[in-house]
């Protein structure tokens, strides 16, 4: 059992920068890969980044690539998300996942096995 618990999100002005963690616990936290997805309100949760467990891999959304960087502690059982140039069209509840049967990193959300309970990112013009 894994247990994922994301903080972080708040509220920022378009342009600002923000950097979401997320804390792992229960399992070996390097054999997983992580991932962060989104959603925002009337909208389907879409994939974000994700980084395998070694953290030498990773993918990212377009919508999101050379803004955001994931990136893992492998010795803290930490993952985060720094957030660069943020814009309205990022505000949603943000969540990290577990992929633990195996190392290599997905950008299905159906792979993923542990979900965290989310948090708020609002992004204000």
């Amino acid at each position: 059992q894994v247990q994922l618990v994301e903080s972080g999100g708040g509220l920022v002005q378009a342009g600002d920068s923000l950097r979401l963690s997320c804390a792992a616990s229960g399992g070996t936290f390097s054999r997983y890969a992580m991932g962060w997805f989104r959603q925002a309100p009337g909208r389907e949760r879409e994939f974000v980044a994700t980084i395998s467990g070694s953290g030498l891999s990773t993918r990212y959304a377009d919508s999101v690539k050379g803004r955001f960087t994931i990136s893992r502690d492998n010795a803290k059982n930490t993952v985060y998300v720094q957030m660069n140039s943020l814009n309205p069209e990022d505000a949603a509840v943000y969540y990290c996942a577990a992929r633990t049967r195996t190392y290599a990193s997905s950008t299905a959300s159906s792979e993923y096995d542990y979900w965290g309970q989310g948090t708020q990112v609002t992004v204000s013009e």
